[in-house]
């Protein structure tokens, strides 16, 4: 029998500072990308939906513009995950995951998990604008635990803070200005009181409907662009568009509240919160999700930001209600949807919190309250949805079993 190794012994090793040096230049290049993802993806949003419309004559995108962009980029995508390499990454379908490092044979096993989560670290602290996020995040989600946590850890930390500088120097560098979640120019919050607390309990419950509801979509879209992914994302991209379209003409908003990922339109939106009927949000709730879940099922998009977004828009239309300010009414709804899709409930918190940073402490009680009533809800609903699922397509195969044999 092998004595496990001892933790410190490990830390105080030569190898393992080594380690942390690599960790620390794989910080660099690694951010810098995500850097240049989210620098890229802003680019484009505004050269195919605002000046290319323009260039071609219009002087606003015509509300029929997503369905072209939208068809052409589920062909691109299509195209992508057919013909390229690794398939376009794996399916968001079933939600966030810690995914396999490759495996170098240059490599051990165990430099290649730490390595592995280092550059992981790397990427999602860039994208989500915290080390600490992700240090939750990865430790959430990857499983990690016993005395050798903080080994696999620390590696990642030291990327991340390292890429952070590279971060802000790029922002600097280029003008192109700072990529951050926080959401400015809030409305005054004094503190909860009971019928905040009783509205985290329904906002949680809300929230761990909808979590579900949203997986199997995904999921369901899933099987059928499996096997026909040519076909089913440019019907995945037509929905989206048609969705985008119904919200724009009967609401009269901008197409960006139902396009993109969602993260870039959170602040405007509570900022004009006030422009909002109740009948907008709902409207935008519903087509939102929809196209959150067709599209988390087929393209290869990540889940978190528009979770977020949906937790928003369903905290702004409950704010409407009584004895529920939009402020609070925001934080719980980002906080209950992010824990009932990721299933992550200490980084839903600290996500919520440094995302409404000056409000955060004061409003962190209820929303701590709306999070893990999502999470335990989510809990106990989504294995019966899972196993009427399965109940569902076993008796679908059952002829075709009959004839194959055992």
């Amino acid at each position: 029998m092998t004595t496990p190794a001892d933790p410190l012994a490990m830390l105080r090793s030569r190898a393992y500072v080594q380690l942390l040096v690599v960790a620390a230049i794989l910080g660099v290049p690694i951010s810098a990308a995500a850097w240049g993802f989210l620098a890229l993806v802003s680019y484009l949003q505004k050269e195919l939906f605002t000046h290319l419309p323009h260039g071609l004559g219009y002087s606003t995108a015509p509300a029929w513009w997503p369905l072209p962009m939208l068809v052409i980029g589920a062909v691109l995508a299509a195209l992508a995950i057919r013909y390229l390499p690794g398939t376009g990454g794996p399916s968001p379908a079933p939600g966030f995951a810690v995914h396999p490092p490759p495996t170098p044979i240059q490599l051990p096993p165990q430099g290649v998990m730490v390595l592995g989560a280092a550059g992981s670290f790397a990427a999602i602290s860039t994208l989500l604008g915290s080390p600490i996020t992700g240090a939750f995040l990865l430790m959430e989600a990857s499983g990690l635990g016993g005395p050798t946590m903080g080994l696999v850890l620390v590696p990642g930390l030291l990327a991340s803070g390292v890429g952070a500088l590279i971060f802000v120097g790029l922002d600097s560098l280029t003008g192109l200005g700072t990529f951050s979640l926080a959401i400015a120019h809030l409305p005054a919050y004094s503190r909860p009181n009971v019928a905040q607390f009783g509205w985290a309990i329904v906002i949680g419950l809300a929230a761990a409907l909808l979590g579900p509801v949203i997986l199997r979509l995904s999921l369901s879209v899933q099987r059928y662009a499996e096997k026909q992914v040519m076909i089913v994302l440019p019907l995945a991209g037509v929905t989206v568009a048609v969705l985008t379209i119904i919200y724009t003409q009967v609401t009269g908003k901008p197409a960006s509240n139902m396009l993109f990922s969602g993260q870039s339109d959170i602040g405007p939106l509570i900022e004009h919160a006030s422009s909002y009927s109740v009948g907008a949000l709902l409207l935008l709730l519903a087509c939102k999700t929809l196209a959150y879940g067709v599209s988390r099922g087929s393209f290869r998009g990540g889940p978190i930001f528009p979770a977020l977004f949906i937790g928003t828009v369903g905290g702004l239309a409950m704010s409407h209600l009584p004895g529920l300010p939009l402020v609070a009414g925001v934080a719980m709804g980002i906080g209950a949807m992010t824990a009932a899709v990721m299933k992550l409930p200490l980084t839903s918190v600290l996500l919520t919190g440094l995302l409404l940073l000056s409000d955060a402490v004061k409003v962190m009680p209820v929303v701590i309250v709306a999070v893990v009533v999502a999470y335990v809800a989510v809990a106990h609903i989504e294995p019966r949805l899972h196993r009427d699922t399965a109940a569902g397509s076993a008796g679908s195969e059952v002829p075709a079993r009959a004839t194959s044999g055992p």
